[in-house]
């Protein structure tokens, strides 16, 4: 039974067969390029590194997601990577060290202790993109810009986008002097929407009626841009911190609805992705028929300061190949073989040669090959007809 099963793969982990991974290799090209023609730099992380750099600042969820080892060589701990921003932030800070604002593009594969996103996969084909250097709306908008960009580019159409901010809450909750722990329960329960359960457990703190009603509001604050009407009234007495955030995100909204006018921009304030990670805007792309997320991204600034060298950052990531399942492009793949027989030559060699270099798929026959010329893709074949290597095609 076990030599029956060899061919089995572990849960959540694929393999892409030639067409698939012919499409995949044309997409990732394509994305490369235009993250080149705006500005963004390549990188190539390492796939293994040390788990402290790859666990900076991002709280628990990552390190449960993050397959772990001893080093042989060192006896220090390492893991597999589950996600590359904390690299890129790593080489923008240590290695690069530039004053001006740095982009970073990268495109690999990440690993993953359990299935995560719409395609339950644990070894997505992460892609993403990161803005280091810059604290402001425009760069935060040009990161969102640049994920449109990829799903329209992969061929994903009808987007929305859900916008929010974790200042507003993390604000709410200073000027509340909430502890670790009640922040975290009230943190949950929000995350829930549930809203009798946000109501009796405000009810049991020491707070004022206008401090309990804020933050009871976080959980009703979701809709289109009077959403952000709303909240400026409701939050006109709360602290400088909140009212900082709010207005950060009014900031940011206001010139995606100019950059980005065909976007459809949901707003919920009480969406808190990645709340021990992210300093500011946070937001994620989702589509009318799939509940999960299929983009995210967001502000985390500092996260470089471990490093030895703080900055503004903000960046994206999504998953290749769920981009691909989800997509409806059209895929361009190079198409029909010519075989040539077995023989060589000089004069084959030259033809051969001069097809390959015209981007014609040449194969040549093996002697005693088996299985059919179709089976190979062949649909043409050299022949020689005395004077010249001439093609024709197989019937």
């Amino acid at each position: 039974m076990k030599n029956k099963n060899r061919w089995l793969l572990p849960e959540g982990v694929e393999e892409l067969l030639p067409e698939q991974a012919a499409q995949l290799e044309q997409l990732r090209r394509e994305l490369l390029d235009m993250y080149s023609s705006w500005g963004y730099e390549l990188i190539i992380p390492p796939f293994i590194d040390y788990l402290h750099s790859l666990l900076t600042g991002t709280g628990h969820d990552l390190d449960l997601q993050t397959f772990k080892l001893i080093d042989q060589l060192s006896g220090r701990l390492l893991g597999l990577r589950a996600d590359m921003t904390p690299q890129a932030a790593r080489i923008d800070a240590h290695r690069l060290q530039r004053e001006c604002p740095t982009r970073l593009c990268y495109l690999g594969t990440v690993l993953h202790t359990r299935p995560d996103g719409f395609a339950g996969s644990r070894s997505p084909m992460q892609v993403g993109a990161e803005l280091f250097g810059h604290a402001g709306p425009e760069s935060d908008v040009e990161i969102l810009q640049l994920m449109v960009e990829t799903l329209a580019l992969t061929g994903v159409d009808d987007i929305y986008v859900d916008l929010g901010h974790v200042g507003i809450y993390r604000g709410l909750a200073n000027d509340a002097q909430l502890d670790d722990e009640q922040e975290a329960l009230l943190f949950d329960a929000l995350q829930r929407k549930a809203i009798p359960e946000i109501d009796e457990f405000l009810g049991q703190l020491d707070l004022s009626t206008a401090q309990r009603e804020r933050l009871a509001a976080l959980a009703t604050l979701s809709g289109d841009a009077k959403v952000l009407e709303r909240a400026q009234t409701l939050f006109r007495g709360a602290g400088e911190e909140t009212r900082g955030a709010l207005d950060n995100l009014a900031a940011i909204a206001r010139l995606a609805v100019q950059r980005l006018p065909g976007l459809s921009l949901h707003f919920d304030l009480a969406e808190l992705r990645g709340y021990r990670f992210h300093t500011g805007a946070v937001f994620a792309a989702f589509v009318a028929d799939r509940g999960q997320e299929i983009a995210r991204g967001g502000r985390y600034d500092d996260i470089g300061r471990v490093f030895g060298r703080a900055r503004p950052a903000t960046g994206f990531s999504t998953d290749l190949r769920s981009l691909m399942q989800l997509g409806s492009r059209s895929w361009k793949i190079r198409s029909g073989v010519i075989l040539v027989p077995s023989e060589g030559n000089a004069a084959l060699s030259e033809k051969v040669g001069s097809l390959r270099a015209a981007g014609e798929i040449v194969v040549q026959e093996l002697p005693g090959q088996g299985g059919s010329f179709a089976e190979m893709g062949c649909d043409r074949r050299l022949r020689w007809n005395g004077t010249e290597w001439l093609i024709e095609s197989i019937n």
